[in-house]
Parts: structure tokens; C-alpha cells; sequence
């Protein structure tokens, strides 16, 4: 099914655009938000691998290095598994991703809204899942 094509999906929070996607994320609880930016996490560090992710999940949550480790940590990941590409990259394990959640969480005042900007910036990863 291509991201253009309308469903009536509307319990998984499936929609024919990002707009209408967004519209109908912010209707959801929160324990529904993070649980779907958990399995967004999985799937695409499956199907794109955990750099993709952890780059994407950086933009939409506005945070840099220092910024990731600490929404890491606060998460409950444990600092050493968290470590570093050849090119200085923050890498963590891709079974661990689901600590930034709750970390994004602890940490910041408007974490619904940017886990909704990551989930929204995977719209057309859904097509693939």
C-alpha cells in the first residue's frame, strides 16, 4: 500500500498523508505514542539499520550528541553500551534503541511532540511495514 492510498486504519494511527497522520497522532495517548515509536525504532533499524535511526530520532527530538546520551541514560540504557561509528557517530545497541523513549521523556517538557515529529517523519517508512 503506497502512502497515498487511504485506509481506514484509523486504531493504528495509518493515514493517506503526513498532515493527516499527524492529525490523527495527536488524538492518541501517550502510552500509544511511545509504543509506536518504539516499533518505528525496530523496524527501521531492521529495514534501514540503527544509524538511520538514531540520526532520525536526533532531528525530530532536537538533540545533539551530548543530548542523545543523556535522553539515553535517562531512559535507563546504560552509558557503556553506548559508544561511537569510525566517524564519531553515537551508536547504541538496535535492542536498546527503546530507552530514548522514556529518556526523551525524563528529559524534556515537550517530548510528545517531537516523538510525534519522529513517528510523523517515518510516515513512508510505513508503506514498507
Amino acid at each position: 500500500m503506497s502512502p497515498e492510498t487511504p485506509t481506514s486504519s484509523a486504531p493504528t494511527g495509518l493515514a493517506p498523508d503526513p498532515r493527516e497522520y499527524r492529525r490523527r497522532l495527536e488524538r492518541e495517548g501517550d502510552e500509544q505514542i511511545d509504543a509506536w515509536a518504539m516499533e518505528l525504532m525496530r523496524d527501521v533499524s531492521i529495514r534501514r539499520g540503527v544509524r538511520q535511526v538514531i540520526s532520525e530520532f536526533m532531528r525530530a527530538g532536537r538533540l545533539d550528541q551530548a543530548g542523545l546520551e543523556r535522553v539515553f541514560t535517562a531512559g535507563g540504557g546504560p552509558i557503556a553500551t553506548l559508544g561511537r561509528t569510525a566517524d564519531g557517530d553515537p551508536m547504541v545497541p538496535a535492542i536498546q534503541l527503546f530507552f530514548l523513549v522514556p529518556g526523551l521523556r525524563r528529559t524534556t517538557d515537550d517530548a510528545r511532540d517531537r516523538l510525534i515529529d519522529f513517528l510523523v517523519s517515518g510516515f513512508h517508512e510505513l508503506s514498507f511495514v
